[in-house]
């Protein structure tokens, strides 16, 4: 690749497995220049900082030198597909923002749900009303709610953020993801949704068995013909496998140049959500995005 990257390098603290704060020192150690937290429950839970606990982390955070590119804000459970859970949800999710926006960061990446095909069935309505409402509430604040891409396919994504009426719903583009679920091509992704990304992962992966999204991150009244099956084969890895960057199927060569071509300048976020070495395979992580700067 000719151009060099100018964006900056982030990791998951919890992808290294040892709580929060030894993370945020291991982020520090294996040369990354900022953070992505879970906030969801535990000691990141918004109800269980104070507003002297959020100073003392933010100060703590700047102490290492790092920033926070993100917090994490999935909530499972279909993400917003089940319009009656929906308003606990969604002022949940407030709460993670208001977080976010008090450590130094404007992006909250979550996952909504896999978006149906149908836009006029009531889970499209009810996801549609959720998304809007989160997007009011972002956009007023000059944040993002960032959707990670994988469980549909990029341009029906993006057909979907484009009925809402401001972009505090947008992206976070992870390309393994794509490969692994919908075999969809990250770099045509890029392209599709260049108006959306807001924050990226830096994730490989492969596909192993083509399969219904579905059957991976489940959807409202829908069960697979056999879901223990299902469930074991998306345990033991039958579908697709995470691996080393460089391992798999995202083409980074082109994937960054994309990213590039689009003017993104934002954070390049490593997650590592398997293997017995976290925190070797994050510092070679680091290693390999920094072989393109």
């Amino acid at each position: 690749m000719e151009r060099k990257l100018v964006n900056p390098i982030g990791v998951i603290v919890d992808s290294f497995g040892v709580g929060v704060r030894e993370g945020l020192r291991k982020a520090k150690e294996v040369g990354a220049d900022g953070v992505q937290i879970y906030a969801v429950k535990g000691v990141m839970d918004p109800d269980a900082l104070s507003a002297a606990d959020r100073r003392e982390l933010k100060s703590f955070i700047n102490s290492l030198g790092l920033e926070i590119s993100a917090l994490v804000g999935d909530l499972g459970g279909h993400g917003f597909q089940d319009a009656q859970a929906n308003p606990a949800k969604v002022e949940k999710s407030k709460r993670i923002l208001d977080l976010a926006l008090e450590l130094g960061t404007a992006v909250v990446t979550t996952h909504i749900g896999i978006v149906p095909e149908d836009a006029a069935s009531p889970v499209y309505s009810a996801m549609q009303e959720a998304c809007e409402e989160l997007a009011g509430y972002a956009h007023r604040n000059g944040a993002f709610f960032a959707i990670e891409t994988g469980p549909e396919r990029a341009s029906h994504l993006k057909s979907f953020l484009d009925t809402l009426s401001t972009k505090g719903v947008s992206v976070n583009f992870d390309p393994a993801n794509m490969v692994m679920v919908t075999g969809d091509d990250p770099v045509q992704g890029v392209y599709t949704l260049r108006d959306y990304i807001v924050h990226t992962h830096v994730k490989d992966g492969l596909q192993l068995q083509a399969t219904d999204p579905r059957n991976i991150y489940g959807a409202l009244g829908y069960a697979p013909m056999d879901h223990e099956t299902i469930s074991r084969m998306v345990r033991d890895g039958a579908f697709f496998r995470e691996v080393p960057l460089g391992e798999g199927k995202v083409n980074f060569d082109a994937y960054f140049a994309a990213l590039q071509d689009i003017g993104y300048t934002g954070y390049l976020t490593i997650e590592r959500e398997v293997g017995d070495q976290p925190e070797t395979d994050i510092r070679r992580a680091v290693e390999f995005i920094r072989r393109y700067k």
